[in-house]
């Protein structure tokens, strides 16, 4: 849910050239990733609940806040969840560019989601089995690149390469490592289905930490030994990079990893937004229809519709859908944190398997650096266009209809029209 590999990185370097590329890419997870991870490992650890963080803010500020929760987050998956049917054709049409000319493309990145629901309606067991192969098979060809790369120290130095199209600089790349190591509160969502989550949760989201981040600086690292040109990376230029390191069967292996990536990880969230409909429906905040299980155990009608509001936003640019998530993310994140703090407070004998470390005051650090990187989100969305219009309006407007929607939803509800 947090990683696909090392694919979706090509445009950090392309930004801030290897050094600093490797340095974001290092300090990123210390920065952002660890804060978030100890904050959902108490929580997660303390109320291993249906729908996860949703239930984390319910619980710690009321129902607004829990519905506000849950609204960003979904609202953020819209985003989200195009990215991958995105990156799958980037790199399908790598291997063969005529599934990238007009609205083939379109065709193929609904067929990812529409294959994708259909694995989740039949179940959870069925989506972990695929995610833990699929993770296996795409990182194999980067295990390669990272043992063939020394051989060919300096070998690209002078190499020409196609000009790109991409225009990200030093904060786009900061943005697109973010986007990169978010995700860890995605697991929360399906907490009543994990065993043991009090003592599942901190240990396998602290060690993904680890693993993720070594396995985006490795081959960055590795490709850096060549001297290629940092100008000569953009969205899917893994690929080709491959290619010249081992030929046509790694440059092959790596689209299809590529492809493997955008699915799994579409597949793997797929199963956890669709817990927030659901969780939201057993709490009366969503028509019961939500709510409706499958002989699988899976809340087909939640995955139905959510696979349909994701379709309808392919045809968004890759930087751009990056550029929105991380904002619309960021919101919802801070909340999350605000409910670590809140709930010390009101439930300090709350028993807590898993504790940020400092007490009080931890609880209330260990928020502050991730909030301080979401400001150059900010930043970044006050420039941004959207369709023609400000990016930070778009994800202003997106946090502030949320409240439009609970007011709605309050009012039906009073009605008794559930």
């Amino acid at each position: 849910m947090v990683s696909g590999g090392a694919y979706g990185t090509e445009d950090i370097v392309h930004g801030a050239g290897y050094g600093r590329a490797i340095l974001i890419l290092l300090l990123t997870p210390v920065l952002w990733s660890l804060p978030t991870a100890f904050m959902i490992g108490e929580l997660s650890s303390a109320l291993p609940k249906e729908g996860g963080y949703y239930a984390w803010v319910r619980r710690a500020m009321g129902d607004c806040w829990g519905f506000q929760e849950a609204w960003l987050s979904l609202a953020a998956s819209v985003f989200d969840m195009a990215i991958y049917p995105t990156l799958f054709v980037l790199y399908l049409a790598r291997l063969f560019p005529w599934f990238g000319w007009g609205h083939r493309s379109l065709v193929v990145g609904l067929a990812v989601v529409g294959v994708c629901a259909g694995l989740n309606i039949a179940g959870v067991r069925v989506v972990a089995t695929t995610s833990v192969w699929l993770f296996g098979l795409l990182s194999a060809p980067f295990a390669i690149m990272v043992v063939l790369a020394p051989f060919r120290y300096g070998a690209f130095a002078h190499t020409l390469t196609q000009p790109t199209t991409v225009d990200v600089d030093l904060v786009g790349g900061l943005l697109i490592a973010m986007w990169n190591y978010m995700g860890w509160d995605n697991a929360s969502t399906i907490a009543v289905e994990v065993n043991q989550p009090q003592r599942t949760y901190p240990r396998a989201i602290l060690g993904a930490v680890a693993l993720v981040s070594i396995s985006y600086i490795l081959p960055v690292a590795a490709v850096r030994l060549t001297h290629l040109s940092p100008s000569a990376w953009e969205t899917g230029s893994w690929a080709d990079i491959a290619g010249m390191l081992g030929g046509a069967p790694l440059r092959t292996a790596l689209v299809l990893g590529g492809m493997m990536s955008g699915f799994g990880m579409f597949n793997a969230l797929v199963m956890s937004y669709s817990r927030l409909p659901l969780a939201m429906a057993q709490d009366g905040m969503l028509p019961k229809a939500f709510a409706q299980m499958n002989r699988h155990n899976a809340p087909w009608v939640s995955i139905v519709v959510l696979a349909m509001g994701w379709a309808l936003c392919l045809g968004l640019g890759f930087e751009r859908l990056v550029t929105l998530d991380v904002l619309v993310y960021g919101a919802s994140l801070l909340l999350e944190f605000l409910a670590l703090v809140v709930l010390r407070v009101t439930e300090p004998s709350l028993l807590r398997p898993f504790k940020v470390p400092g007490g009080l005051f931890g609880a209330i650090v260990v928020g502050v650096l991730p909030t301080l990187l979401l400001v150059f989100s900010v930043a970044r969305g006050e420039h941004e266009q959207i369709m023609g219009i400000n990016g930070l309006l778009v994800g202003a407007f997106l946090v502030l209809a949320g409240f439009g929607a609970y007011g709605i939803d309050l009012v039906l509800r009073r009605r008794g029209l559930r």
